[in-house]
């Protein structure tokens, strides 16, 4: 699948290059996932078995969720283990954070402060990865995308399952063209979000590194041991699903193509994710098109959409049409 070049102001350019030689300096917003650390340990700890050279985080902003448990209760246990452990200096403002920073991390559990926390990064021109979810609503990221076309800033956002050993073989042909995928993921549910943006994007975004973007319609059903069953129909007639992990803990899938059968949508860890970061931050070219984003958020609504109406399939064009209304 061709990977889409990000052509870049010489502003971005300039800066990246000369940071080739040298550590880029990382700036993190949101320290209320247990990402901030693990990605952390894997960024500036050489010692660390699965380190990614490159770059180091050096600031961060606290950020944080009052009306999340999981964001509220979490928050200073991370901020301490960042500023004590990874020596990471804390700042009062994204703005400030820019300054400091050669490139930036939105580490937010909370999708819902994602496009403002991202409008002062694009603002000041600093190349910027988002964690997943994007954002808590497709709106919202499309908006993100938005603003970073207009300031030519390079942007992209993904769940870490999309880099794992197997489902990028996959992707990259080794079992031929893809004829269909199944894959799956634990779903639990945060009720500020939509109900597979919480948990359930690890698998849909799996199933769509390996089936690529052109999804139509999507119909949510229930699987035969009663847990959330998704399928896709592609423009080509192919067929993705997702489901809900058994027992809701696990993750991973198959996938079928022209040269046969091929596990995918297993987790292998941060690293994967950070090389292909770390790569993003130096050179400014997206891993893949934007477009597979927004279906990813548009088929995890047109997921609700469908249990709203019970069943019935929901089309992604009319998602993304009405997210995209001002």
């Amino acid at each position: 699948m061709k990977t889409r070049n990000c052509v870049l102001p010489l502003a971005v350019l300039i800066p990246a290059a000369a940071c080739l030689a040298a550590d880029l300096r990382i700036g993190m917003i949101g320290l209320d996932t247990s990402h901030v650390s693990a990605f952390s340990k894997v960024l500036n700890d050489p010692a660390d078995k699965n380190h990614v050279p490159g770059a180091r985080v050096v600031a961060a902003f606290k950020g944080g969720s009052a009306d999340i448990a999981s964001s509220r209760d979490r928050v200073d246990k991370f901020t301490e283990e960042l500023t004590t452990k990874y020596g990471v200096k804390l700042v009062d403002s994204i703005e400030e954070l820019c300054k400091q920073v050669d490139c930036v991390m939105l580490e937010s559990v909370d999708g819902r402060p994602h496009l403002a926390q991202a409008r002062p990064v694009i603002a000041a021109g600093k190349p910027l990865f988002i964690d997943k979810p994007m954002a808590a609503s497709l709106k919202d990221a499309i908006e993100i995308f938005r603003l970073a076309r207009e300031k030519k800033v390079p942007v992209f956002s993904a769940s870490s399952l999309r880099f794992g050993k197997e489902t990028q073989a996959a992707r990259n042909g080794a079992v031929g063209r893809v004829l269909g995928a199944e894959t799956f993921s634990p779903v639990n549910v945060e009720p500020t979000h939509p109900e597979l943006f919480w948990y359930g994007i690890h698998g849909v975004e799996s199933l769509f590194a390996v089936m690529g973007p052109g999804c139509v319609s999507v119909k949510r059903g229930t699987a035969a041991d009663g847990g959330i069953e998704v399928t896709g129909t592609w423009k080509d007639g192919r067929t993705g699903i997702f489901r809900q992990a058994p027992g809701n803990k696990g993750y991973g899938g198959k996938v079928r193509g022209e040269k046969g059968e091929a596990p995918a949508g297993t987790y292998d860890g941060y690293a994967p994710l950070l090389v292909d970061v770390i790569k993003f931050f130096q050179t400014g070219v997206v891993p893949f098109p934007e477009r597979e984003t927004v279906e990813i958020l548009a088929f995890m609504e047109a997921s609700d959409e469908s249990k709203r109406l019970d069943g019935k399939p929901a089309l992604i064009e009319d998602m993304i049409r009405r997210a995209s209304a001002p």
